[in-house]
């Protein structure tokens, strides 16, 4: 059997001693005799699955006591609305658009309340960070919205903006995990696992306790998206996505083992300086992004001939690198490079760009 190297931006790569210990535990888990698929999520056995995973969790961020996590279902996407009908008190929010999940964001908190776009980079395809130093934000906002990592687009907030005292919502699902970040700089703090913690069908949600609303603002919001509700039964108000919680605690202990997100920020930035480092001197390829926003998790390039673009990825994929494959929106390829991609995976994956380029000059 042999393992590619997967640039997928999500579903994506997750490390193989996670993969191998649930496939030894998949028939019988610890040995009670079945799967944690097959687990009732009442049994004991599971409440120490998810108990595990949140206080994991919790000591990787240093999260306070004062502030909620949720294991959640529906995506990053389903927190699009849950945001606005759970904090638009004022029925008033700010929003950054920095890609295309901070619109569908925007997008969505209009059909809740009136959403203000106060910063965007729309006008150059999204290749950077506005400046956010004084971002124009009405008084009566309930909060500002970032989408942190652009994963379509490569771009990350370094610095976050100057919110003037109003809470701060992030999505922060491509780069979860990443690096340490001060959680309580942040009202709420949300993400998908399936870019850089688990499988997709789990979304997870740190929000500080009193910012959770007896009910949503919103008349007649789905029990489901009501945070309170959700915190109330311990992330259990219906069946929970039990597995992908199962598998996010292997990869919370993983992380732990491997020294915690001080260690994976410098493993992080150590892999991108690799491939950006090569980006930067190569006559053929080259990143579409300002380099003081580039991400750590997402490396979008291109080599301005869409032809050799897709030479490059056909020829990528036979060599055993897949997805590289860019988005439609930008073209060209994207290296997602996430905690769980090893350094030699792009140490050779520049190495083939090498290869190619003297083939094709």
């Amino acid at each position: 059997m042999s393992r590619v190297y997967n640039f997928s931006a999500g579903p994506a790569v997750l490390p193989e001693e996670v993969l191998k210990e649930a496939a030894e535990e998949m028939f019988d888990y610890r040995g009670c005799g079945m799967s944690v698929m097959e687990m009732s999520h009442r049994s004991k056995m599971f409440q120490q699955i998810i108990d595990e995973a949140e206080q994991d969790l919790r000591d990787l961020m240093n999260i306070p006591d004062n502030y909620k996590v949720l294991f959640l279902q529906g995506g990053a996407s389903q927190q699009f609305a849950a945001v606005p009908m759970n904090l638009m008190k004022n029925g008033k929010a700010a929003y950054v658009v920095t890609g295309q999940w901070a619109k569908k964001a925007y997008q969505e908190a209009q059909k809740y309340g009136e959403a203000v776009a106060v910063a965007s980079s729309a006008d150059k395809t999204f290749s950077y960070i506005p400046d956010c130093s004084d971002l124009d934000i009405p008084e009566d906002a309930d909060y500002v919205y970032i989408c942190q990592n652009n994963t379509i687009y490569g771009t990350v907030f370094h610095e976050l903006p100057n919110t003037k005292g109003h809470e701060l919502v992030a999505d922060v699902s491509s780069c979860f995990l990443s690096e340490p970040i001060d959680v309580t700089k942040y009202g709420v703090i949300y993400g998908g696992v399936q870019k850089n913690i688990g499988p997709a069908g789990v979304v997870i949600a740190i929000i500080r306790e009193d910012l959770i609303p007896e009910t949503p603002y919103v008349e007649n919001a789905p029990t489901m998206l009501s945070w309170k509700i959700q915190a109330d039964n311990g992330s259990m108000y219906n069946t929970p996505p039990c597995y992908g919680i199962y598998i996010c605690g292997k990869v919370f202990k993983w992380l732990k083992k491997m020294g915690g997100l001080e260690a994976m920020k410098a493993y992080n930035e150590k892999k991108a300086a690799i491939l950006y480092d090569f980006l930067d001197q190569s006559k053929m390829f080259q990143g579409t992004v300002r380099k003081e926003d580039r991400s750590l998790m997402n490396v979008p390039f291109i080599t301005g001939n869409d032809e050799l673009d897709k030479k490059f990825v056909a020829e990528a994929k036979a060599a055993g690198f897949e997805n590289l494959k860019g988005h439609r929106s930008v073209g060209g390829m994207r290296a997602s490079i996430y905690n769980a991609m090893p350094i030699e995976g792009v140490e050779k994956l520049v190495a083939f760009m090498k290869k190619f380029e003297e083939e094709n000059a």
